[in-house]
């Protein structure tokens, strides 16, 4: 049997993402794609075997995680704006920042576990198996249930682009998609570089938290309720501002805040690329400067 396995050639499946990733970024990347696609398989296969389980799970996520857009609608049975913002424009917020949020932990939130495998020393296991160790954190412990997250995001999102009162051009009806892609690819850089301040400081997770978490909720809210400097902060130190306050300014045709150039609006892809460049710098230094247990 082991030798079969070894002899047939892959095939992969339909839902497999290493032929598209193989074919625009090379067989590293693809090879790294496939470890987690692998692994990510392998913990839904053990889940599935308890099906009822994870449909209870799946819809108290759900529950859970409606109960912060109730908050915001709770907001506004006592005034009509916020901020300047209506419940539309606000919810069209909360929706972009919470699926980028859910998409980046489904795929990359089990990176914030690095430091209990340090501590264990488990973290040795992966280095020596015959694939990429970022791409096994990432897909360690991966479940369906995450899925709750941004499923309830889309219903809230969809909700929100009935409600809006903006005249859809073809550029507005591209960001919105763009938004979601690039912000989910930068918390989960954010993950990814929170993950690795680990390897110095031990179990650090949530300041990692802090700034996925704490920044998805800071993103529900429009910029203009907060102080300059802090919607300033989040455009030129953690680019969470690119994952919807910049963008969505574009495509509810509002004013910036901070004056700053409407290029700024659009430079989401760049943002995004650059958090990923310096998530995998951390992530590589990092792995020079652990020191294994030797277990």
């Amino acid at each position: 049997m082991a030798e079969q396995l070894v002899r047939e050639p892959y095939a992969p499946g339909p839902l497999d993402p290493e032929p598209f990733v193989r074919e625009r970024f090379g067989p590293r990347a693809a090879w790294a794609v496939r470890s987690w696609w692998l692994c990510a398989r392998m913990w839904m296969r053990s889940m599935m075997a308890y099906r009822a389980s994870f449909a209870l799970n799946l819809v108290a996520s759900l529950v859970s995680h409606s109960l912060d857009f109730v908050v915001l609608v709770i907001m506004f049975r006592h005034t009509d704006r916020l901020g300047g913002w209506t419940l539309p424009e606000t919810a069209f917020l909360y929706g972009t920042a919470t699926f980028s949020l859910g998409a980046a932990n489904l795929l990359v939130g089990s990176a914030e576990g690095l430091g209990a495998r340090i501590v264990s020393g488990s973290l040795d296991t992966m280095l020596i198996r015959p694939a990429p160790a970022l791409s096994q954190l990432c897909a360690e412990r991966f479940t369906l249930r995450r899925l709750g997250r941004p499923l309830q995001a889309v219903a809230v999102l969809a909700w929100s682009l009935a409600g809006l009162d903006v005249h859809w051009t073809w550029d507005r009806v591209l960001m919105v998609p763009v938004m979601l892609v690039c912000g989910t690819v930068i918390f989960g850089a954010i993950y990814v570089g929170g993950a690795t301040v680990q390897f110095w400081w031990g179990e650090s997770k949530e300041i990692q938290n802090s700034f996925t978490y704490g920044g998805a909720t800071l993103l529900h809210y429009p910029p203009t309720v907060f102080a300059k400097e802090l919607v300033a902060g989040v455009v030129f130190g953690v680019p969470l501002a690119f994952v919807n306050w910049l963008p969505a300014l574009h495509v509810l045709g509002r004013t910036d805040p901070l004056g700053l150039p409407a290029a700024f609006r659009f430079a989401s892809p760049a943002a995004a690329a650059l958090c990923v460049l310096a998530a995998g710098l951390a992530w590589r230094a990092g792995l020079r400067a652990y020191r294994g247990t030797g277990s």
